[in-house]
C-alpha cells in the first residue's frame, strides 16, 4: 500500500509499505477514505525526529471502511464505516473506565514513561503505524473504532478522530462560566474549532489571537473577536474587552512551536542535528519548548482564572513564571484529548444543521501522493491553509 512516511527533519515521502495484517483476534483492518494533517504532525516534521525512524508511517486522524475483522470482533463487520480515535485505548481498563483514554493502562508506553500509545506518533507513544495511508490495522475492534452512519461525506465525521474531541476537551477544561469570556491563542484547526465550540456552549466573548490574517478572518466570520499578536498593545486590548480583568480562561492551542521564542528555536535546531541517541537523552532531560504562547496565556488570563493547554508541549526543563502563576492563583488543566470520552457529546452536533461548520472546515483536500507538498504548505501557513484532508 501507499503511505506517508517520515524520512528526516522537514522531509516526508509517500512510499510503498507492507499492507497491515491482523495480528490479534480483536484487530480490524480499515481501508482509509480520509485522513487529516494535524498541527501535532508538524512537531514530528520539525522537532521530534530523534524519536522517529525513517519509514515510520505518520498520521492519527483517519476514517474509512472496515475491510477485515479478527475472529473475536463482534461489533463490526466488513463494510462498516468507522472513525479511528488517535488514542490507542482498550476501553476497558481502569483509566479508560474513568474517561482517561489517553492514559490507557493497556497501551501505556513504559519504556518512555508515557501514556497511551498513539497512532503515527513516535517511539514516545509506541511507534504505532499511522493513518496517512491506504490501510490501517486498528486494535480493540469492539471498543476503539467509532461507527458512523452512511450517507454524509467524510468531512462530517472525520474530525471525531482528533479535532473535535481535542477542541471540546480544551473548552471543557477551560471552565468558562455561563456568559463568560475566553481567549484562544492560535487559530489553527484546534483553536478555530475550540472558539466555535465555546460560542456554541454559551461564552459571551471569545477572543482569537493568531498572526495569520486568513485565519483571523475565518474566525471573525463565525463571531470571534480577533487580534494580531504582533500588536504592541495586545494585552491592553484584551483587558479592555474584558472589563480590565482579562478573560476568565485562556486556551493555548499553539504548543511547543510558538512564534517569538528564538532561543528555544535555536536549541531545537541544534538538537535536530545531533545523533539520535544523544538528542533523545537531551530532550528527555533538558528539553525546552518555545513558550511564548503559554507565557502570554498566563499574562492574559484574569486572576483566579484557568489556562487550558490543548497545544502539545514536550519540554522536560521548561522555565515557568511560578511567581506570577502562584500570585494570580491560576488553575491549569491539560493533557492529550480522551477521544472516546467526548463522542457522545459530539455526535448530536454532527447533523445536517452543522452548527460547528464541519462540512466546510477543511481548506484543502489533496491526494495522498501530494503529502510532501501539503506538509510544507501547512508548516509555512501558506495558501490560506487551516485544515488538510488526505484522500488516499
Amino acid at each position: 500500500m501507499k503511505a506517508v512516511t517520515w524520512q528526516g527533519r522537514r522531509k516526508v515521502s509517500v512510499e510503498t509499505v507492507p499492507d497491515p495484517v491482523l495480528r490479534e483476534p480483536t484487530d480490524v483492518i480499515v481501508r482509509i477514505t480520509s485522513s487529516g494533517l494535524c498541527g501535532s504532525d508538524l512537531h514530528l516534521y520539525e522537532v521530534l525526529g530523534p524519536f522517529l525512524d525513517p519509514g515510520d508511517v505518520l498520521g492519527h486522524e483517519p476514517m474509512g471502511v472496515v475491510e477485515e475483522v479478527g475472529a473475536e470482533v463482534r461489533r463490526l463487520r466488513p463494510g462498516d464505516r468507522v472513525v479511528v480515535p488517535f488514542n490507542v485505548s482498550c476501553g476497558t481498563c481502569a483509566m479508560c473506565a474513568r474517561g482517561l483514554h489517553s492514559q490507557c493502562e493497556t497501551t501505556q508506553v513504559h519504556a518512555y514513561g508515557t501514556g497511551a500509545a498513539l497512532f503515527g506518533y513516535t517511539k514516545l507513544y509506541g511507534q504505532v503505524p499511522g493513518g496517512q495511508a491506504e490501510y490501517l490495522r486498528v486494535p480493540f475492534g469492539d471498543t476503539l473504532p467509532i461507527p458512523v452512519p452512511e450517507g454524509p461525506p467524510d468531512d462530517r465525521f472525520v474530525y471525531l478522530s482528533d479535532v473535535l474531541p481535542t477542541a471540546w476537551q480544551a473548552v471543557e477544561y477551560a471552565e468558562v462560566p455561563p456568559g463568560g469570556s475566553l481567549a484562544v491563542l492560535g487559530l489553527g484547526p484546534i483553536g478555530d474549532m475550540a472558539a466555535r465550540i465555546a460560542l456554541l456552549r454559551g461564552a459571551e466573548l471569545v477572543v482569537g489571537i493568531d498572526p495569520v490574517a486568513d485565519r483571523r478572518h475565518r474566525a471573525a466570520a463565525r463571531g470571534v473577536q480577533v487580534l494580531d499578536p504582533s500588536d504592541a498593545e495586545l494585552v491592553d486590548r484584551v483587558r479592555d474587552l474584558t472589563g480590565g480583568r482579562g478573560p476568565d480562561a485562556v486556551i493555548d492551542a499553539v504548543g511547543m512551536e510558538a512564534h517569538g521564542a528564538p532561543v528555544a528555536r535555536g536549541l531545537h535546531t541544534m538538537v535536530a542535528h545531533l545523533p539520535d541517541a544523544l538528542a533523545r537523552g537531551m530532550m528527555r532531560r533538558y528539553g525546552v519548548d518555545r513558550l511564548a504562547a503559554l507565557h502570554l496565556a498566563i499574562e492574559l488570563v484574569r486572576r483566579g482564572g484557568t489556562v487550558s493547554l490543548a497545544g502539545v508541549y514536550g519540554g522536560a526543563a521548561d522555565p515557568m513564571p511560578m511567581l506570577v502563576m502562584f500570585d494570580k492563583q491560576l488553575r491549569f488543566h491539560m493533557g492529550q484529548a480522551n477521544v472516546l470520552r467526548w463522542v457522545d457529546d459530539l455526535l448530536p452536533l454532527l447533523t445536517d444543521a452543522d452548527p460547528l461548520g464541519v462540512d466546510d472546515f477543511a481548506t484543502h483536500r489533496v491526494p495522498l501522493a501530494e503529502a510532501p507538498e501539503a506538509y510544507e504548505m501547512f508548516q509555512a501557513k501558506r495558501d490560506g491553509v487551516v485544515k488538510v484532508l488526505f484522500k488516499p
